[in-house]
């Protein structure tokens, strides 16, 4: 199965770990399926399955991979993307205007996926996009930059580390949903549709026993 290299918390390649990992590894096993994870480029994930390389992929990236063959499952795991600032600053936003006059700092990328909102302050000269996202927390804690656009465990994952880091900057902050979250949004994609029903009922089964809870708090637990 391929997976996109390096997301903490999500997935780590050089361990074999993360939440994603360990709950699409989980739900296979329900049903006495392997997990052999392989590492991409994000680019790559959606050629990967479209040649054959692997037999399902983590997400299509916005691809769809029902015509080369593909089966769709229920979402493993959610990224929510989110507005995060300080609390002590009170910044309200509401709509793309709120951002003008704004300092912003995002993931790779973001600019294509939400050029309504981040477009602007791109053309402003106050839009940043960091690839290391434990750079986002830090930057932010140190009045850096206004606004960051991170998923939210994401973020909170690399403040936890900060944390236990002995970083003493850390602040309360606010999150501020700006778009309408949908979980088929970011769906794994199996080439067997038995697989397929198989870490459907292995999900399911996951989250009504309150393993799927234990992984998130497992990386998230302060």
């Amino acid at each position: 199965m391929a997976f996109g290299e390096k997301i903490p918390p999500f997935c780590f390649p050089k361990t074999d770990s993360g939440i994603e990992l360990e709950v699409i590894r989980a739900a296979l096993a329900y049903k006495g399926h392997q997990l052999k994870p392989l590492y991409f480029p994000f680019a790559r994930i959606p050629v990967s399955f479209r040649d054959g390389t692997v037999d399902a992929v983590m997400t299509d990236l916005g691809q769809d991979l029902s015509s080369a063959g593909g089966h769709y499952a229920d979402p493993a795991v959610l990224y929510d993307n989110v507005f995060i600032t300080l609390s002590r600053r009170q910044i309200k936003i509401s709509t793309p205007a709120d951002l003008k006059g704004l300092s912003v700092v995002s993931f790779a990328g973001a600019i294509k996926r939400y050029p309504e909102w981040l477009e602007p302050v791109r053309r402003a000269g106050l839009y940043t996009e960091i690839n290391d996202q434990s750079v986002q927390v830090k930057t932010l804690m140190l009045g850096r930059y206004d606004v960051v656009l991170s998923d939210r465990n994401i973020f909170k994952y690399f403040a936890l580390q900060l944390k236990s880091e002995g970083f003493t900057e850390l602040q309360p902050v606010d999150e501020t949903a700006f778009v309408k979250l949908n979980p088929q949004d970011y769906r794994p994609v199996f080439r067997d549709p038995r697989i397929r029903d198989d870490f459907n009922q292995g999900l399911k089964q996951l989250k009504e026993s309150g393993r799927f809870q234990a992984i998130y708090d497992k990386y998230l637990k302060d």
